[in-house]
């Protein structure tokens, strides 16, 4: 069955393009010519990947890319300005997968959708034969059900945060390029080593207000990141137990 990619532009002569050169490739397209038909189309037809332009009169991109995000785990590709830091950034906190700018190439774009799919695909391949939960003390990590739970609390992650942790957990101990972590998280060896930065940022910062939390991501020059389990840390958890907030109880060791 060919996969099913959503196009959402609001410009028909953009749209039509890119119809045609994703159409070339094989996958059966589906269009929206605004953010609420997008939606819309995303929540009845499930596709396989999204491709949007947020410039449309009903939305912005990074609302559009959080709306899209409570129909659909799909990967989403958004065209973006060139010197919109501040758009591409918004859309990468909502759940979008990768950035384009404009002006883009219809070929940059038919290898990015075929790279983001491709991903989806190894990593479910991944799933069914690897480890699903990693559970460290009271860190829990569920592959499958695509969570991550501190002594029960829940750290609620985006979905590329979640699959850059759950890359580097599955790699613990050992360093992992830049170039390595866009091609196996983003699916785009050629990115912008930048995206990877601003996720590990974000990462440390949510797993920041969990104190107890057995693993470190350590930057290391000029090699890329390196994610560590503290047996320390996880062994006087283990022993003074948290509390349901993910703070050590008065009796608890610190780590």
């Amino acid at each position: 069955m060919a996969k099913r990619v959503l196009v959402a532009i609001a410009d028909d002569g953009g749209r039509g393009a890119l119809r045609a050169a994703l159409s070339e490739e094989g996958y059966a397209v589906a269009e929206a010519s605004s953010g609420a038909e997008t939606v819309d189309v995303a929540h009845r037809l499930q596709p396989d990947a999204l491709v949007l332009d947020g410039r449309f009169a009903d939305t912005t991109a990074p609302e559009l890319v959080a709306a899209l995000r409570q129909e659909t785990t799909a990967p989403i590709l958004v065209l973006t300005g060139e010197d919109d830091s501040a758009e591409q950034l918004g859309c990468l906190r909502a759940g979008a997968d990768v950035c384009v700018t404009r002006p883009y190439s219809l070929r940059e774009v038919q290898a990015r959708v075929l790279a983001l799919i491709r991903r989806v695909d190894l990593s479910d391949g991944r799933a069914q034969g690897g480890v699903e939960v990693e559970h460290l003390g009271d860190f829990r990590l569920d592959r499958a059900a695509r969570t991550v739970h501190v002594a029960g609390a829940e750290v609620e992650l985006t979905l590329k945060e979640f699959d850059l942790l759950s890359f580097l957990l599955a790699h613990a101990g050992r360093v992992q390029s830049r170039e390595r972590i866009l091609e196996q998280v983003w699916g785009n060896a050629l990115g912008d080593r930048r995206t990877v930065n601003v996720h590990v940022r974000w990462l440390r910062e949510k797993l920041g207000q969990f104190e107890g939390v057995p693993l470190r991501i350590t930057t290391v020059t000029r090699a890329g990141y390196r994610l560590d389990r503290l047996e320390g840390q996880l062994t006087a958890a283990v022993g003074g137990g948290l509390s349901p907030a993910g703070v050590p109880s008065s009796s608890s060791p610190r780590p």
